[in-house]
């Protein structure tokens, strides 16, 4: 999701708890991971991997100069014929400690196997952030979570959070250098191409 979209997203969510909230866990999410650190782990559960999140922290890291926020994508299903950044199993967590930060997103609660692969990696050192649908088990593993119950969100998705989280987690609250704010202007340029250029004929 673009920057405009972002901001028109946090317009129609102004007088919620949500910008605040996705802030305010981005902001922790800045803080454990450090650079020249074990990495930022992203992990998702086996119904639910979480590609979007991964191309919008890769693009934040871009942009805000700290590549330390791209994450290593580990996937619970690796094909022989996946390329390299998509081929991480979950037996990367096995070597997940001190310095790493592992980030899990569940909408529903993950398989026992993942839950003790994450509670291994947090009892080696790793520092472990959620972003979850009200999964107990999940909660009670991170040192830092932001839970989206479809029961009390107020209509707002797991989806659209980690928009706001992945857009606020390129955010350090100061005014944005120079040379961010002309990659902000070359980003409402090309938005602003696409709009107004034809469609394609097909896809």
């Amino acid at each position: 999701m673009d920057a405009v979209r972002v901001a028109l997203l946090r317009e129609v969510l102004a007088g919620t708890a949500w910008p605040a909230a996705a802030r305010g866990f981005a902001g922790a999410l800045r803080s454990s991971v450090v650079p020249q650190g074990g990495g930022l782990l992203l992990v998702g559960t086996a119904a639910y991997e979480p590609w979007h999140l991964a191309a919008h922290l890769v693009d934040e890291a871009m942009w805000s100069g700290r590549p330390e926020l791209a994450p290593t994508l580990v996937r619970h299903r690796v094909g022989p014929a996946d390329p390299a950044h998509l081929s991480v199993g979950p037996g990367r967590l096995e070597a997940a400690g001190r310095g790493a930060t592992l980030l899990l997103v569940a909408p529903d609660r993950p398989d026992d196997a993942l839950l003790e692969r994450v509670h291994d990696a947090r009892r080696a050192g790793a520092t472990v952030l959620s972003l979850d649908g009200g999964v107990p088990e999940v909660q009670g593993l991170a040192h830092e979570c932001l839970t989206v119950d479809p029961e009390r969100s107020g209509g707002v998705d797991l989806d659209t959070v980690q928009h706001l989280v992945s857009a606020a987690a390129g955010e350090n609250g100061l005014p944005a250098p120079r040379g961010r704010r002309t990659r902000f202007r070359d980003r409402l340029s090309r938005l602003a191409d696409h709009l107004t250029s034809p469609p394609p004929e097909r896809w």
